[in-house]
């Protein structure tokens, strides 16, 4: 290693040029990186969906999910089956344990299916498939006209022109129901005709097609014999015969139903923005593509679009590029601001131009981490973003430790060349130790389960990469430039302010640091037991009796809302829409008078999205607000004001104001069960007494009232006169449901044809009952007659977990302050065990965010001993001491004392952001204590008494080891002062860094000080086991065991 440092330092060219080859091949591979939202995962999912017409949810749940979930207990590598069985068609959700195993078990689903021989007649096949990784890039609103018509057509043709597009593959259009053809008839006229909607659905598919008659062979040619009868225009299809006979008696179906083109019945998809009819389009990005380059090329297509003035124009319902924007741009800021806070910093105690060539190491091992990230499946992301701005801080640690150890050489009297190489190599090997310690720690994220190990992947390769390059940097490309910098010349004279400043450096350590470390060493036990005593209030003591809460997944401000209202199943949708209505004008309410607060003119709300959908019940309204910088208000208390207003809504079931999660809710308990009325009453007490919490708010389940059911029993008459249940129901099914005609391909709409009664003979339990079925012989007879008609209320869908029945309860924290930890380790302990008493055949399971901490922390239970095992060998190695490599890693405990405090003082929640800020925390401890030990062991070789090589090593590392701090927090320092909403999730990371570092410095100078004094009789009984002669305290230490060893 010698001899490259010397070559690099003589030759300082090649420095420069591996140098500009980093940065000019990093440039090359930033350009490439694809940018998405979140980090690009390999899919986990599968879906089975299944139709069965006409079905209810229990026949979905008997007759085919139950059998598939059966089918499906033997597959290995499955985490989670769940189904949603509904009326006329079921869903079976599949999570596989990780993405490697999702394509086998995929294949194994199907041949599971498969061996399936008893699906109910009917049963449309089953569909199955692995649900693809997709990012939604923009979706935007097409409005200016009420015809949903023209809206439909002009959002497919512009559909159609950005398909076109090389940057985007996949667009979705919604806002708008399937489109179908009705035949309504009315009952008199059927049995004035003696017809039913049967034979008039037979006589539609019969008359209304294409075939062919084979072929004619002549002689020098073949002809197809075709029949060309379909008609895709309702104009036509008022032409075609229902009934004829030889006295020329023609019944066209024109004259007896109404025949038209309209929107389906059963679906009421439709979409409002800002009030205005609308038809959506959705952009997405698959896991190939940018993001940042669909997104821009959306945005000019919309601005090109807009300055045309048609009768229609286009408005943004939402671009998740912009966050993404405001997260680059946070990073570029903070970057730069740190970047020159450093030079700063290490300008005002070291020298101007050994601030540079340290500071240089920013950019270079990003250059160099971007050089390899794309290769490494890294995409621009909001995850990857977060670990750039997190390794700002420790970037330019190790270039300090090089830099100030060379500076101290050349200021001892060795010459350029000896300064910087033996600089170097007197701390590189704890620089290289605490850079493997560092990546090491940050590696557990490779091993760690969910989602947390999903999208945290990402930061931990980025991290990795840098700190890599960095060490490349500062053992290469740093000594060749510091050996040939000006700074080192033996004429130079620092200005006023480097003199202050070294002045004022040595005088901190001098009158401060000097009897601090005099009195550690002669009274060790006492200074130990003052910064135990400080540790154990501040760590168990604050985190203990709550002061200090935490939370492991923490609240992220989103620019936009979501407000779910669900209504009792079976309310018509001109309900729903009125009550999204009021809650829409409360919204527009809020807003006229929060905006009218604010200095400047802009509007707090910037549009509302309305939906209704996929059922008549269902609806949302999407808020999209004021960007997180410009905006000065936090969503929660936007939402507060929102639910606030809206009050009670009647005839709703479920009412939720929610933001933007990717982990679920944070308190979710699945309650499981086949016990229908043990479940119903045990899911009824644990929704009242959350709804009682303060801490929660938005308290919803799963478990809908089912819409009004009319239960048929059949008379023992109808048996009499021929009729079976079948035949009965078939009838009304036909007559209220519809019969399916046909299904005609118009353009790239498929149209089905649908035969049924006119909506005015099917208003009411009277038409019901007066509605006439057909016997054997044709004769029409009431249904009155034959059957009873009673009215109940039956099951809207039937949720399964695990092969058991399941109803889910939620809530969302009352605020950002609110610890879920707290909330749900309360509702396991205070509330449930009461409840599972009275109710025995009930089990929990824990879900949403619940689900994927524990699948988080049992991983990492796992995986940290040994994450921890190989940090200590690494710096054991580094030593070859045992008993140093221990007191090092006995160092890490008391570096949480600044943790804990920093977020007591600023009222912060210690979660997961903060513990990736202790790893790093623990990256820079490691290393400024491995920089420690090693100048004490560097004395020890010198012939320096244990208790003077401890002093020295302290006197000579208290100006690297406070740099390092400061110029940490510097470069830490414009995240936690910046107030946009884009930076208050990191600042918990900034909080255990920067605070965790102000004590971590203490506890260096000065703990290990009493580590290293107190490790010496042990290492002195170690030579007396093995040697048999109790040997002198220097003597005893590893250092001089080596240099003696060496000279043996």
């Amino acid at each position: 290693m010698r001899s490259l440092i010397r070559y690099f330092v003589r030759y300082n060219l090649t420095g420069d040029l591996l140098m500009l080859a980093i940065l000019a091949s990093g440039y090359v591979g930033l350009t490439n990186l694809s940018s998405n939202f979140f980090p690009v995962t390999e899919s986990k999912k599968i879906q089975v969906q299944v139709v069965y017409p006409g079905a209810s949810a229990a026949e979905i749940e008997e007759g085919i999910v139950a059998k598939i979930e059966e089918n499906l207990k033997g597959i290995s590598g499955l985490d989670q089956v769940k189904s949603v069985c509904s009326e006329n068609a079921g869903t079976i959700s599949i999570e596989t344990l990780s993405p490697e195993l999702t394509d086998e078990a995929l294949q194994n689903v199907k041949n599971a299916v498969d061996r399936i021989a008893s699906f109910p007649v009917g049963m449309e096949p089953p569909i199955v498939f692995k649900q693809d990784a997709i990012g939604v890039a923009i979706s935007f609103a097409v409005i200016g006209i009420d015809d949903l018509r023209i809206l439909k057509s002009e959002a497919r043709r512009i559909e159609t022109e950005l398909r076109s597009a090389a940057v985007i593959s996949q667009v979705q259009l919604s806002g708008f129901p399937d489109e179908e053809i009705e035949i309504s008839l009315r009952q008199a006229q059927l049995s004035e005709l003696n017809l039913t909607v049967g034979e008039v659905a037979a006589a539609v598919g019969n008359a209304n097609l294409e075939a062919t008659g084979g072929r004619l062979k002549l002689a020098n040619e073949e002809m197809i014999i075709r029949g060309r009868f379909r008609s895709y225009e309702v104009e036509s299809m008022r032409d075609i015969i229902i009934r004829a006979n030889r006295d020329g008696q023609v019944v066209r179906l024109g004259d007896v139903a109404k025949v038209e083109q309209r929107w389906a019945e059963n679906d009421p998809s439709r979409n409002w923005f800002n009030g205005q009819p609308a038809a959506v389009v959705t952009v997405n990005n698959l896991t190939t593509e940018s993001i940042l380059d669909i997104a821009a090329y959306v945005r000019e297509y919309i601005e090109q679009y807009n300055a045309m003035g048609g009768a229609t124009r286009i408005e943004v319902i939402r671009d998740s590029s912009t966050v993404l924007n405001q997260r680059i741009d946070l990073l570029v800021n903070n970057g730069i601001i740190g970047f020159f806070l450093v030079i700063l910093f290490l300008a005002l105690f070291l020298n101007i131009r050994l601030a540079f060539w340290v500071a240089l190491a920013i950019p270079v091992s990003f250059m160099g981490m971007f050089l390899f990230a794309g290769s490494m499946g890294v995409t621009i992301n909001v995850i990857s973003l977060f670990g750039m701005i997190l390794v700002i801080g420790i970037l330019v640690d190790d270039g300090i430790v090089i830099a100030e150890n060379i500076y101290q050489h050349y200021e001892r009297g060795e010459s350029r060349m000896e300064a910087t190489i033996n600089g170097t190599l007197e701390v590189l090997p704890a620089v290289f130790a605490a850079i493997v310690t560092t990546v090491v720690a940050f590696s557990s994220f490779f091993y760690i389960e969910g989602q947390l190990g999903d999208f945290f992947g990402d930061m931990a390769t980025v991290i990795i990469l840098t700190l890599v390059f960095s060490l490349v940097e500062g053992a290469l490309i740093l000594p060749a430039h510091i050996g040939h910098s000006k700074a080192l010349r033996r004429d130079f004279e620092p200005n006023r302010v480097e003199r202050f400043m070294r002045s004022f450096m040595n005088g901190m350590r001098d009158s401060i640091y000097a009897p601090v470390l005099r009195f550690s060493l002669k009274q060790p036990w006492i200074m130990f037991c003052i910064i135990l005593t400080i540790f154990l209030v501040s760590v168990p003591g604050l985190i203990g009796s709550g002061l200090v809460k935490t939370t492991f997944f923490p609240f992220i401000e989103g620019d936009n809302l979501t407000i779910n209202l669900t209504m009792q199943a079976g309310t018509r949708e001109q309900i729903t829409q009125t009550e999204l209505d009021r809650i829409e004008a409360i919204v527009w309410e809020v807003n006229d008078e929060l905006s009218a607060q604010r200095d400047d003119s802009l509007q707090l709300i910037q549009a509302v999205d309305k939906r209704i959908g996929p059922t008549m019940y269902n609806g949302l309204i999407n808020v999209q607000l004021l960007d997180g910088e410009r905006r000065n208000m936090q969503s929660t208390d936007i939402s507060g004001m929102i639910r606030e207003r809206v009050g009670t809504v009647l005839g709703a079931e479920n009412l939720s104001f929610a933001a933007f999660s990717p982990f679920g809710r944070p308190v979710s308990v699945s309650l499981l069960g086949n016990n229908l009325i043990e479940l119903e009453a045990a899911t009824e007490e644990l929704k009242a007494a959350m709804l009682q919490r303060e801490d929660l708010k938005d308290v919803i389940d799963n478990n809908q009232k089912g819409i009004q059911e009319v239960n048929i029993r059949l008379k023992p008459r109808a048996f009499q006169l021929g009729f079976t249940h079948q035949s009965v129901m078939a009838q009304i099914r036909q007559s209220f449901f519809g019969a399916e005609a046909q299904r005609l391909q118009k353009g790239r709409d498929e149209l089905r044809v649908w035969v049924r009664l006119d909506e005015r003979d099917r208003q009411s339990m009277g038409d019901l009952q007066s509605f006439r079925v057909q016997d054997l012989t044709g004769a029409q007879i009431p249904l009155t007659e034959i059957a009873e008609v009673d009215a109940g209320r039956g099951v809207s869908a039937i949720n399964r977990l695990y092969g058991q029945r399941e109803v889910q309860v939620s809530a969302d924290l009352a605020g950002p302050e609110v610890s879920a930890s707290d909330a749900n380790a309360a509702i396991k302990t205070e509330v449930l065990p009461a409840i599972l008493q009275r109710y025995p055949s009930i089990t929990p399971s824990y879900e949403g965010q619940n689900r994927e901490v524990i699948k988080s922390q049992e991983s990492i239970q796992r995986v940290m001993p040994l994450i921890f095992a190989l940090m200590l060998f690494i710096i054991i190695l580094a030593f070859r001491s045992p008993l140093q490599g221990i007191a090092v890693f006995g160092l890490i405990p008391f570096g949480f004392i600044g943790v804990s405090l920093g977020h007591w003082i600023l009222g912060a929640q210690i979660s997961l952001f903060s513990i990736l800020g202790m790893i790093a925390l623990i990256g820079i401890l490691v290393n400024d204590a491995l920089v420690f030990v090693a100048a004490y062991n560097v004395n020890l070789k010198q012939g320096m008494e244990v208790k003077t090589a401890i002093w020295e090593a302290g006197m000579s590392r208290f100006r690297p080891i406070i740099l390092t701090s400061i110029t940490t927090v510097a470069g830490l320092a414009p995240l936690m002062l910046n107030k946009s909403f884009q930076a208050q999730f990191l600042i918990p990371m900034a909080i255990a860094v920067a605070f965790g570092l102000l004590f971590v410095t203490v506890i260096i100078l000065v703990l290990l000080p009493i580590y290293l004094q107190w490790i010496n009789p042990l290492h002195r009984s170690w030579v007396w086991i093995k040697r048999g002669d109790w040997p002198s305290v220097e003597a005893g230490e590893p250092a001089i065991r080596e240099e003696q060893s060496f000279e043996e």
